[in-house]
């Protein structure tokens, strides 16, 4: 059975190598997860966002330098999609400016625009509730929250419409 380090190490060099052969030279994995049954999967992100061509290009490219012969498997290769938690560094980086939902390890959540990210913590901007007292709006502004980044469960984009 291939390790996730395998898969993960012959992706970023390629993804590194072959950068000119992508419709953009920024993608970067997310995640590799490998099933018990060899099922391999690659999610892959970009700041310019993901194209099935590229999907399709990096499937191709890591299947070649696997040997089916010597041990069969799944392959797939695919967009980390809107509705993921966060994985890596970059994604962060990718949505500053957007509104997130967090949920730290202790349980709270929080909702607010992404500020500024370090490898070491995320700073929050939270979200502006209204509320109605004898029918006037109140606007509850409250200071931006800094998170310890090992103190995040989870992370995701709040996908509005």
């Amino acid at each position: 059975m291939y390790s996730k380090e395998t898969i993960l190490k012959m992706a970023e060099d390629i993804l590194k190598s072959e950068s000119e052969d992508f419709t953009n030279n920024d993608i970067f994995i997310t995640d590799v997860k490998i099933s018990n049954d060899n099922r391999i999967t690659v999610s892959i992100d970009s700041f310019e966002g993901i194209k099935v061509k590229d999907c399709a290009l990096l499937s191709k490219k890591i299947e070649g330098k696997l040997d089916r012969e010597n041990e069969d498997f799944e392959l797939l290769v695919s967009s980390a999609g809107l509705d993921n938690a966060f994985k890596v560094l970059k994604q962060y980086e990718k949505n500053i400016g957007k509104l997130i939902k967090l949920l730290t390890v202790d349980g709270e959540k929080l909702k607010g625009k992404l500020i500024s990210v370090t490898k070491n913590e995320i700073e929050i901007e939270p979200e502006i509730k209204k509320t109605k007292k004898n029918k006037l709006k109140t606007l509850n502004k409250e200071e931006n929250i800094n998170m310890a980044m090992n103190l995040i469960k989870e992370v995701k984009v709040v996908i509005t419409f």
